[in-house]
C-alpha cells in the first residue's frame, strides 16, 4: 500500500471520530475549509499549491500529505512540485528540510505508478 493510501485511510478513520463529536461551529469551519479550494478566480490547482506551500512553511506533515495528494490529482508536475517546495524551503528556512524529505518521499511514492 502506498504511503498516501495509508495516510488517507487513517485520516478517514479519524475524521469519522471528529464528526461524531463535531458541533455546528466545527462542521461549518470544515465545510468552509473545503469550499475555499474549489474553482474560482484562482484555479483549484493553484489553490492546492498555495495550500501545500502554506502547510509546508507551517510544518504540518498531515496537511502536507493532504495537499500533495490533491496536487497529484490535479496534475501538478514533478517540475512544478520541485519549484513549489524550493520556495517553501526559501521561505521556511532550513527547519523545513525534514519536511522536504518526507514530502518528496510521499510524492515519489505516489508518482511511481507501475
Amino acid at each position: 500500500m502506498k504511503k498516501i493510501d495509508e495516510f488517507n485511510k487513517e485520516r478517514d478513520r479519524l475524521n469519522e471520530i471528529v464528526m461524531k463529536y463535531a458541533g455546528l461551529g466545527l462542521k461549518r469551519f470544515l465545510s468552509l475549509d473545503n469550499q475555499f479550494y474549489t474553482e474560482g478566480a484562482l484555479p483549484a490547482k493553484t489553490k492546492e499549491m498555495l495550500g501545500l506551500i502554506s502547510s509546508f512553511v507551517l510544518r504540518c506533515d498531515d496537511c502536507i500529505n493532504y495537499h500533495l495528494d490533491k496536487c497529484n490529482q490535479l496534475g501538478v508536475t514533478n517540475e512544478e512540485m520541485e519549484e513549489l517546495l524550493a520556495i517553501g524551503v526559501l521561505i521556511g528556512g532550513s527547519i523545513t528540510i525534514p519536511h522536504l524529505r518526507r514530502a518528496l518521499e510521499v510524492w515519489d511514492d505516489m508518482r511511481d505508478v507501475a
